[in-house]
């Protein structure tokens, strides 16, 4: 059996207010690496981590290090986990993209999985990548837990998949930073046992 743990990395600017992050470049905020470090002392009371995946993206793979610290792992980035593409919306607040494309934005925030956003990625294809690297992990992993740090809208994705849901429910999750979610996977069968856990964040 093999445990998956999903964190989403910790705050950045761009979350609140919003904006369209995906593949920019942006460090944790002081609060964001609290956050870290208070989801690695949860993690290491609740779990032996045997691996450490991360998207490549500098703030995935910053929580991902502070984790470490408890395990003393080689944490692995892979771009299978990036993030979202945003294409023409990329670092943009949704404020501004609500005035330039305000069609498009209206079917993104009700019908994700039939709106691809101008120049960038679809659901669809986010899902496949995610789907086909968390399966080379799990070959990789067949026993033991395996943490990987994420992008809230790969957490979404991956959450759709694993619960047999289909991409219109990507809006039925809404990952914190450094939220955790579980997911065990023995024999083909995967059952989720938490998602979006924040109890230990109280004090960031």
């Amino acid at each position: 059996m093999t445990d998956l743990i999903l964190i989403r990395h910790g705050e950045v600017d761009g979350i609140d207010p919003p904006a369209f992050r995906g593949r920019i470049v942006l460090p944790l905020t002081a609060r964001g690496v609290r956050q870290a470090e208070l989801t690695r002392e949860a993690l290491r009371e609740r779990w032996a981590i045997d691996a450490i995946y991360s998207s490549p993206l500098t703030r995935c793979v910053r929580t991902a290090d502070i984790i470490n610290a408890a395990f003393h792992l080689n944490p692995v980035p892979h771009q299978g986990l990036t993030d979202i593409d945003y294409g023409a919306w990329t670092n943009l607040p949704l404020a501004d993209v609500s005035v330039r494309w305000p069609h498009e934005l209206e079917c993104w925030m009700s019908h994700p999985d039939r709106c691809c956003v101008p120049g960038g990625e679809s659901l669809q294809e986010v899902a496949a990548r995610v789907v086909a690297t968390v399966g080379s992990v799990l070959d990789a992993h067949p026993q033991g837990t395996v943490a990987l740090v994420l992008h809230d809208s790969v957490i979404r994705v991956l959450l759709c998949h694993l619960l047999g849901l289909p991409l219109s429910g990507y809006w039925l999750f809404d990952p914190a930073p450094c939220g955790i979610s579980s997911v065990s996977h023995r024999e083909n069968r995967i059952t989720v046992h938490a998602v979006n856990e924040t109890g230990h964040l109280i004090n960031a």
